[in-house]
């Protein structure tokens, strides 16, 4: 598959809602700091919700966190 992601990035600056989700986070998955505000991020973005039910990462704890908060882990391996 070839993945455009530079025609859909979007960024999500570092707000309150995403340092909550990024605590959460932490206490629900061991994922380093960087790695739960990626995944703060995603979610925040989505409204609580996993945006567009897609995260690309290729970190295997944080693939295994997202998928467990719901979203469809990119690339497949």
């Amino acid at each position: 598959n070839d993945y455009r992601l530079d025609h859909s990035w979007t960024e999500v600056e570092p707000s309150e809602a995403v340092r909550e989700q990024a605590a959460r986070a932490l206490r629900l998955h061991p994922l380093r700091a960087t790695d739960s505000l990626q995944l703060a991020a995603a979610l925040v973005r989505g409204q609580g919700e996993p945006f567009h039910g897609e995260l690309v990462c290729l970190d295997q704890r944080l693939r295994e966190a997202g998928r467990r908060e719901g979203f469809i882990i990119l690339p497949r391996l």
